[in-house]
C-alpha cells in the first residue's frame, strides 16, 4: 500500500475551492471514487484521516471543499455563518457539489460509473442533497447529519442507496425530523436505511466531539462503538453497490 495524498484547486464559478485526494498508488486498475463532505468546521483534519480510511480501503478518497479557500472554522460561531451561507444559497451550494462530483469523476484511476459520497453533520445534509436531486451516485452516506430537505425529489428519481447512520440521543437532529425523512423518502420510493445507534449523540463518529462539547457547551459526544458500528455499514454498503 502506498498512500498518496494532493490538494487539488479547482473553481466553483468564480470562487476557487481547495479538496483534498487520497488513493493508493499501488492498485493499477480503475476503482470506486468517493466523495466527502466536511463537517460545519470545514476540510480538517478529522475529514482528511477519513479520506485515508477510504484510500486504505481501495477507493479513491475526494474531500471536497463546500466553503472555497479552503476555509475552516475556530468556533462555532465561524463555523455557524460559514454552514449558513451555504444553506441560505443551495443553489450555489449544488453548484459546489456538482463540481465536486465532476472533480472526482475526472481523477485518473476512478471508475466513473462506480461513485459515492459520504458526508459528516453539515456534509451529511450535502450528499443527502446529492441523492435527492438524482446524481448519479451508487451510494450515499450520512452520519449524524441533518435530514431537512431542499429539494423534493419524484418518485423513481433517486438513484444513490441512501445510509442514514443517526445517534438515538442527538438532540440536534430530533426524531420527528427522522420520522418526516422516512415518510419523505418512502414517497420518493428510495432505496434508504436508517441504522439507529443507540446512546450515540451528535458528532459521534470524531473523536473531536468530547472535546468540542466541553470547549463550547455543545451538545456532542464521541462514541466508539456507534463510529465502529456506523463504518462497518458503510463498508458492507460499498461491497453491495461497488
Amino acid at each position: 500500500m502506498n498512500i498518496l495524498t494532493s490538494r487539488i484547486e479547482y473553481a466553483v464559478g468564480d470562487a476557487s475551492h481547495s479538496g483534498y485526494l487520497a488513493y493508493d498508488n499501488e492498485i493499477a486498475e480503475n476503482r470506486p471514487g468517493v466523495i466527502i463532505v466536511h463537517e460545519w468546521w470545514g476540510l480538517n483534519d478529522y475529514i482528511v484521516r477519513r479520506a485515508h480510511m477510504l484510500a486504505e480501503l481501495g477507493y479513491v478518497a475526494l474531500a471536497i471543499d463546500m466553503y472555497g479557500g479552503g476555509r475552516t472554522a475556530s468556533n462555532p460561531d465561524e463555523a455557524g455563518q460559514l454552514m449558513t451561507a451555504v444553506l441560505n444559497d443551495m443553489e450555489t451550494g449544488t453548484a459546489a457539489l456538482r463540481a465536486g462530483y465532476q472533480l472526482l469523476l475526472d481523477q485518473p484511476g476512478v471508475d466513473t460509473a462506480r461513485s459515492a459520497a459520504i458526508g459528516y453533520c453539515f456534509g451529511g445534509a450535502m450528499v443527502l442533497q446529492m441523492a435527492r436531486i438524482g446524481m448519479p451516485l451508487k451510494a450515499v452516506a450520512s452520519f449524524h447529519g441533518a435530514l431537512g430537505s431542499f429539494h423534493t425529489a419524484e418518485p423513481g428519481s433517486i438513484e444513490a442507496k441512501i445510509l442514514v447512520c443517526h445517534g438515538a440521543a442527538d438532540s440536534m437532529v430530533t426524531q420527528a425530523e427522522l420520522d418526516a425523512f422516512k415518510q419523505e423518502m418512502d414517497t420518493a420510493k428510495a432505496d434508504y436505511e436508517v441504522l439507529l445507534l443507540d446512546g450515540a449523540r451528535h458528532g459521534f463518529s470524531n473523536p473531536e466531539a468530547d472535546v468540542n462539547a466541553e470547549k463550547y457547551g455543545i451538545d456532542l459526544g464521541y462514541d466508539a462503538a456507534a463510529d465502529k458500528k456506523s463504518w462497518a455499514a458503510l463498508q458492507a454498503l460499498f461491497k453491495q453497490v461497488f
